[in-house]
């Protein structure tokens, strides 16, 4: 009998739930809902991968090939059935997954991303995920309080290198999980 080696992606659950969210695979339907979210200036200049401006090609090219990929676990934010955002783990080579997330601007400040990013953080530690990590622009106080509620301490600033957020000052943050 030979035993087949999963993936923390693989091991996550398929479907998330929350008292008030699901969270869930990003799939076509979701599509003009994320084209049209992402189309926000508001929303554009906290996201270091986010094009602008967003096209529904930009949601078909990510629905298509940055959701399957074995590099991300990407879920839907949804609140009866209506989509509020994404939020995800970027598999790094160094073996700590990376929290990432964004809300469209309509749902900022109902404490969403707080619940979304807990859920993926429980589902990451059930699934056996030791450590995680996450980062947000120095200036974006409101992302680091939600990483900061999801159990995330800031460990180290540095100025981002390359991407949409070039030459500005990122926060680093780490989340370890207690062995039990």
């Amino acid at each position: 009998m030979t035993s087949v080696a999963t993936t923390l992606k693989d091991r996550l659950p398929a479907t998330i739930r929350t008292e008030r969210l699901v969270l869930v695979t990003p799939t076509m339907a979701h599509a003009p809902a994320i084209a049209q979210l992402c189309n926000n200036v508001n929303v554009h200049k906290w996201m270091a991968r986010l094009p602008f401006p967003y096209h529904l090609s930009d949601a078909e090219f990510f629905i298509n090939e940055i959701v399957p990929s074995a590099a991300e676990a990407c879920f839907a934010i949804t609140r009866d059935d209506e989509l509020l955002g994404v939020v995800g783990l970027t598999f790094a080579a160094d073996g700590t997954p990376e929290l990432g997330y964004w809300l469209g601007e309509p749902h900022w400040g109902h404490g969403y991303a707080t619940e979304a990013a807990q859920a993926l953080v429980a589902a990451a530690r059930a699934a056996g995920a030791t450590r995680l990590r996450s980062r947000a622009l120095q200036t974006n106080a409101a992302s680091r309080n939600v990483l900061k509620k999801a159990g995330f301490v800031e460990t180290d600033t540095v100025v981002e290198a390359s991407n949409n957020l070039a030459g500005k000052t990122m926060v680093l943050m780490r989340l370890e999980f207690d062995e039990r």
